[in-house]
């Protein structure tokens, strides 16, 4: 395949990974907790053999995949005056006991299970420094204090595990909000949770569908440039086959 098409492909491609990433936001957009993701990108030059008649080498700029990066700013935190949801208002996750271990979550909106357990949307159990978070109907309204307390009429019932740790961009998306890691996780400092509130998604609408409409244009710019470069080579081949033979 001719070498400018390979390059017209190739951005063809990021777009077509970007659009996926901007789609993906705008469908997690009314997510609790969710971390609006941007598809990165590297130019890759390679330098052309020099051809005679030349006096300097040709080089292609490709486009290379530079990986999905996540922006952990804090989203909003909105008052649902529920008493099981949950905001952490600074750095840290909420830790959650899955089939398959721990795992970590901005997205607090638990409710109680028939076993009395604090559990997130998909059944997983959400873990105090003790192990999971049991309420029982003894415990009367169960008040949560910023520093994650759980008390309820009897006393105190637990402490929330907040975890923070050292590298996010490390923390691998299992879906469902929820994401793992092989790291260490720490305390988090300074995080306060907010009882009867929850943090939005991070992601703006109005941004996705900008960045949205930039990539489709680049999309059109390149594929018109394929087509371009099809025809070109198409129309020459054609002349090629009404060459008189020798």
């Amino acid at each position: 395949m001719d070498s400018s098409l390979l390059v017209s492909l190739s951005h063809q491609l990021a777009a077509y990974r970007s659009m996926d990433v901007i789609a993906n936001n705008i469908a997690n957009a009314d997510t609790s907790g969710f971390r609006r993701e941007e598809q990165t990108f590297h130019e890759y030059v390679e330098q052309l053999p020099l051809q005679e008649g030349q006096s300097t080498p040709q080089a292609l700029s490709f486009v290379q995949d530079g990986g999905i990066v996540r922006d952990m700013t804090e989203g909003p935190l909105r008052r649902t005056g529920a008493p099981f949801d949950l905001a952490i208002h600074g750095k840290g996750f909420f830790a959650v006991q899955t089939p398959n271990g721990l795992a970590y979550t901005r997205n607090g909106h638990f409710s109680l299970d028939n076993q009395g357990q604090l559990v997130d949307d998909s059944g997983n159990a959400l873990q105090s420094e003790g192990g999971a978070v049991s309420i029982s109907v003894d415990d009367g309204d169960i008040h949560i204090g910023t520093d994650g307390t759980i008390s309820g009429k009897k006393g105190q019932i637990g402490k929330l595990r907040v975890a923070d740790f050292a590298d996010e961009s490390q923390l691998v998306k299992q879906g469902a909000s929820l994401y793992s890691t092989t790291q260490q996780p720490n305390p988090a400092q300074g995080a306060e949770i907010r009882q009867g509130m929850l943090e939005e998604s991070n992601v703006k609408p109005v941004v996705e569908i900008s960045r949205m409409v930039e990539v489709m244009r680049s999309y059109q710019a390149s594929a018109t440039m394929t087509q371009s470069q099809e025809d070109l080579l198409r129309q020459a081949i054609d002349k090629l086959g009404q060459m008189p033979s020798s």
